[in-house]
């Protein structure tokens, strides 16, 4: 049985994930170590919670003594390293809180793992010669995008939000422990995800629960922001794929080539719900109003998942439109 630490397993891509990996992996433990902020919901993993090789572990990444003695604990053999402070808004708000778990946290848990692997740089101990640290990230660490082109895995690093900046040193953090010390390291970086578990504060859930609640539905600036939209499940099979299958010290795009304006994404949910709840008086796109944009909002991003699908045969399943049908019936059964 191998025990594998997985951090943020009871945020919305991690709570995803940790059934999905148990049920692909029966000689898998997964200990899940999170800090259960506001984002972290262990009714979210409610399915696993009886699923005797699946371990929680309420604690923060930032607790060496902790990380420590849980690796020792349960003699960890690979991290899958989700836990992260994650959404920009609130890192305009408080930066400091996503410096110290995006970058002091990251940095505590793979040091960690490398003196408890490896005897020395390049030297690993024989017991743990095949161990892996696979770093959660997000495209968001490119930047911003013109109308046209797509971020690579080649395409140098230009974050403009605190939030991406944080994501983009836990990258560095990642990849300098390849380099230097030699540690088989993985890093993927994943388009905006949407789909179940996700919290209210994001934009899809945001739409669909004040729509059904009858509040304003806020969209920033003029709506045309492109994201690439990335069905959660999709991105946890990317994920599983390069924790068991990347080369040491790729980083793998994983995008779900479902590029969107934000006036496409909540014209489509409320058009769904109108043909969801035709008795209701007036169609839920009279509550669409357009509010003043974020600080620095990135106009567009889109992945290249070329790398990912040809090298590790992963490809998307769903597209938006049949992935948004099942998260709006998954937030219906939810809210109502």
């Amino acid at each position: 049985m191998r025990n594998i630490l997985i951090t943020g397993g009871a945020g919305f891509i991690g709570s995803n994930f940790v059934p999905y990996f148990l049920e692909a992996n029966k000689d898998v433990r997964l200990i899940n170590l999170d800090l259960l902020t506001y984002a972290g919901d262990l009714k979210n993993l409610s399915e696993v919670e009886n699923n005797d090789r699946y371990i929680f572990v309420e604690g923060s990444i930032c607790n060496r003594d902790l990380v420590e003695d849980l690796f020792k604990k349960y003699d960890i053999s690979g991290v899958l390293h989700f836990a992260a402070e994650s959404h920009v808004d609130n890192s305009i708000e408080s930066p400091g809180v996503f410096i110290e778990t995006n970058v002091n946290g990251t940095f505590i848990l793979i040091d960690v793992a490398y003196k408890f692997w490896m005897d020395s740089p390049f030297s690993y101990k024989e017991k743990y010669a095949n161990c892996r640290f696979l770093q959660v990230s997000t495209d968001e660490v490119y930047g911003s995008l013109g109308a046209e082109g797509l971020f690579t895995e080649e395409t140098p690093y230009a974050p403009n939000s605190p939030y991406s900046a944080s994501k983009a040193s836990g990258d560095m953090i990642v990849r300098s422990y390849h380099r230097t010390y030699g540690l088989n390291t993985v890093i993927t970086n994943c388009s905006n995800n949407y789909g179940p578990k996700q919290h209210h504060e994001k934009l899809i859930p945001t739409i669909i629960k004040n729509a059904l609640e009858g509040k304003t539905i806020p969209i920033y600036g003029d709506g045309k922001n492109v994201r690439d939209w990335l069905y959660v499940i999709d991105h946890c099979k990317g994920i599983a794929l390069s924790f068991d299958n990347g080369l040491p010290g790729e980083t793998y795009n994983i995008g779900g080539r479902n590029e969107r304006e934000n006036n496409h994404i909540v014209n489509q949910i409320c058009e769904i719900l109108d043909s969801k709840f035709p008795d209701k008086s007036g169609s839920f796109k009279d509550q669409i109003k357009y509010v003043n944009d974020r600080a620095g909002h990135d106009k567009r991003y889109a992945i290249d998942a070329t790398k990912i699908e040809t090298t590790l045969s992963w490809k998307a399943q769903e597209n938006f439109e049949t992935g948004i049908l099942k998260t709006i019936d998954w937030y219906l059964e939810k809210y109502q």
